[in-house]
Protein backbone atom coordinates (compact mmCIF):
# COMPACT_ATOMS: atom_id res chain seq x y z
CA UNK A 1 0.00 0.00 0.00
CA UNK A 2 2.09 3.57 -0.81
CA UNK A 3 1.42 6.25 1.71
CA UNK A 4 -1.56 8.02 1.13
CA UNK A 5 -1.80 10.03 4.51
CA UNK A 6 1.20 12.32 5.51
CA UNK A 7 2.00 10.85 9.23
CA UNK A 8 2.43 15.01 10.24
CA UNK A 9 -1.50 15.29 8.82
CA UNK A 10 -2.17 12.28 11.03
CA UNK A 11 -1.13 13.92 14.11
CA UNK A 12 -2.51 17.27 13.16
CA UNK A 13 -6.18 16.01 12.40
CA UNK A 14 -5.81 13.92 15.81
CA UNK A 15 -4.41 17.28 17.61
CA UNK A 16 -7.35 19.48 15.78
CA UNK A 17 -10.43 17.44 17.17
CA UNK A 18 -8.76 16.90 20.76
CA UNK A 19 -9.36 20.90 21.02
CA UNK A 20 -12.01 21.57 19.17
CA UNK A 21 -13.67 17.64 18.83
CA UNK A 22 -17.05 16.70 21.23
CA UNK A 23 -16.58 15.05 24.38
CA UNK A 24 -17.92 11.06 23.77
CA UNK A 25 -18.02 7.44 25.17
CA UNK A 26 -15.34 6.93 22.54
CA UNK A 27 -13.41 9.65 22.34
CA UNK A 28 -13.15 13.41 20.60
CA UNK A 29 -16.16 13.96 17.63
CA UNK A 30 -15.53 16.45 14.95
CA UNK A 31 -16.82 16.64 11.57
CA UNK A 32 -17.80 12.80 11.32
CA UNK A 33 -14.28 11.80 12.97
CA UNK A 34 -13.82 9.77 15.99
CA UNK A 35 -10.23 10.27 17.38
CA UNK A 36 -8.60 8.49 20.98
CA UNK A 37 -5.79 6.73 21.85
CA UNK A 38 -4.70 3.72 23.77
CA UNK A 39 -4.42 3.66 27.22
CA UNK A 40 -0.60 4.56 27.12
CA UNK A 41 -0.97 7.11 24.13
CA UNK A 42 1.87 5.25 21.64
CA UNK A 43 -1.12 4.54 19.44
CA UNK A 44 -3.73 7.08 18.23
CA UNK A 45 -7.40 6.32 16.07
CA UNK A 46 -9.51 8.03 13.54
CA UNK A 47 -12.72 6.40 12.99
CA UNK A 48 -15.25 7.59 10.46
CA UNK A 49 -17.19 6.60 7.50
CA UNK A 50 -16.67 2.95 8.29
CA UNK A 51 -12.93 3.34 8.41
CA UNK A 52 -10.53 2.90 11.32
CA UNK A 53 -7.31 4.03 11.16
CA UNK A 54 -4.71 2.97 13.84
CA UNK A 55 -1.41 5.14 13.57
CA UNK A 56 1.37 4.16 15.60
CA UNK A 57 5.17 3.28 16.76
CA UNK A 58 7.51 3.81 14.55
CA UNK A 59 5.09 6.41 12.56
CA UNK A 60 3.27 3.64 11.17
CA UNK A 61 -0.76 3.53 10.17
CA UNK A 62 -2.98 0.68 9.07
CA UNK A 63 -6.70 1.50 7.61
CA UNK A 64 -9.13 -0.95 8.08
CA UNK A 65 -12.22 -0.73 6.02
CA UNK A 66 -14.68 -3.15 3.00
CA UNK A 67 -15.19 -0.46 0.50
CA UNK A 68 -13.14 2.12 -1.11
CA UNK A 69 -15.85 4.90 -1.23
CA UNK A 70 -15.47 4.38 3.03
CA UNK A 71 -11.93 4.92 2.55
CA UNK A 72 -12.33 8.03 -0.05
CA UNK A 73 -14.88 9.81 2.22
CA UNK A 74 -12.60 9.23 5.12
CA UNK A 75 -9.29 10.63 3.45
CA UNK A 76 -11.75 13.32 2.11
CA UNK A 77 -12.50 14.17 5.61
CA UNK A 78 -9.04 14.42 7.01
CA UNK A 79 -7.99 16.70 4.29
CA UNK A 80 -10.88 19.05 4.87
CA UNK A 81 -10.15 18.73 9.00
CA UNK A 82 -6.21 19.22 8.13
CA UNK A 83 -6.88 22.35 6.49
CA UNK A 84 -9.70 24.00 8.02
CA UNK A 85 -8.29 27.66 9.45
Amino acid sequence: MKNEIDNKQILAVYERIQQRGKTTEEGKLYQGVTAFSDIDGYTVYLQGSGVLLRFGFHNTYHLDYEHDKHKDDFLKKLYNIANEE
